[in-house]
C-alpha cells in the first residue's frame, strides 16, 4: 500500500533543449515522448505511486504547453503547482525561486525533467528522506545525490564517491561517477541565494562537499540523459 509522504518534489523543466532542436522548437523538451508517454509523465506516475503528492514544476520555454498538458495533476493523483521563469535562472536559481511553493520542512526532492529512469526505486529514496529528517546533527548533509556509472557521452564523470561521501577532488579508492539529476536537498543549501537571480547548482554542491556535507549512493539501474534526438530515437526503438 502506498504510504503518503510529506516530501515535496521539484521537477526541473525550464531548459530550452538546444541540443534537441528541431524537436524542441515548438515543444518543451520534457514533453518529448518515450513509448508514447512524455518524459514528465514517467516521473509524475512514479511520484504518485510512491505517495509523493506535492509536486512543483518550473518552466520557461513554451511553459504554457507544459501547464496545458499536465494541468493541476489530478490525472496523476497529484497536486501540481508551477514556478514560471521569465529569464533563465539556472538550476539553483530555479530551485530558489520554487522554494516557497515547495515549502519543505528541511529536505525536498529535485529531479531533472529530461532524464529517463523508469525503474528507479523511489521507496528507497523515501527511506533516506526519513532518515535525514530524523538526524539531530546540526551539520547534517545539505545534499544526498544519486550518482550513476559514467555514460558514453560523459566519460569523465562529475564527482568522486567513497562509501557514502562525495568529493569534487580525487580520493584514494574513490570512484568517479556522474550526477543523475536526482537528489534530496536541504533548504539551507540555498539560504544565501536571492530569488530571481540566476545561480548554478554545482558551485553550491562543491562548497558543501568541502565541508563534508554531501552524501550519495551509486545507482546502477536503467538511467538515461535524453540529451539528443539520437538518444531519444534509440530509447524509443529499445522500448517498442
Amino acid at each position: 500500500m502506498t504510504r503518503p509522504t510529506s516530501l515535496p518534489c521539484l521537477l526541473l523543466a525550464a531548459g530550452r533543449g538546444e541540443r534537441m532542436r528541431p524537436l524542441t522548437d515548438d515543444l518543451p523538451k520534457p514533453l518529448l515522448k518515450i513509448k508514447g508517454k512524455a518524459l514528465l509523465s514517467w516521473h509524475l506516475e512514479a511520484l504518485s505511486k510512491a505517495g509523493i503528492t506535492n509536486v512543483v514544476i518550473n518552466h520557461a520555454w513554451l511553459g504554457e504547453k507544459i501547464e496545458n498538458a499536465l494541468g493541476n495533476g489530478s490525472q496523476f493523483g497529484l497536486q501540481i503547482t508551477y514556478s514560471p521563469e521569465m529569464i533563465a535562472l539556472e538550476t539553483a536559481g530555479g530551485i530558489c525561486q520554487a522554494l516557497p511553493l515547495l515549502d519543505p520542512h528541511d529536505y525536498f526532492l529535485v529531479i531533472n525533467g529530461d532524464v529517463f529512469c523508469p525503474n528507479f526505486p523511489m521507496d528507497h529514496l523515501l527511506d533516506e528522506f526519513t532518515r535525514l529528517e530524523r538526524l539531530a546533527d546540526p551539520h547534517k548533509p545539505l545534499a544526498y545525490l544519486i550518482l550513476v556509472p559514467n555514460p558514453v557521452q560523459h566519460p569523465e564523470g562529475d564527482f568522486y564517491l567513497y562509501h557514502s561521501q562525495v568529493s569534487d577532488s580525487a580520493l584514494p579508492d574513490a570512484e568517479k561517477l556522474t550526477f543523475s539529476g536526482i537528489g534530496l536537498y536541504h533548504r539551507d543549501l540555498f539560504k544565501d541565494l536571492v530569488r530571481g537571480e540566476p545561480t548554478k547548482l554545482a558551485p553550491l554542491l562543491r562548497a558543501a562537499m568541502r565541508e563534508n556535507r554531501v552524501t550519495a549512493e551509486k545507482y546502477t539501474g536503467p538511467w538515461h540523459d535524453v540529451g539528443t534526438p539520437q538518444r531519444l530515437n534509440e530509447l524509443n526503438a529499445a522500448h517498442e
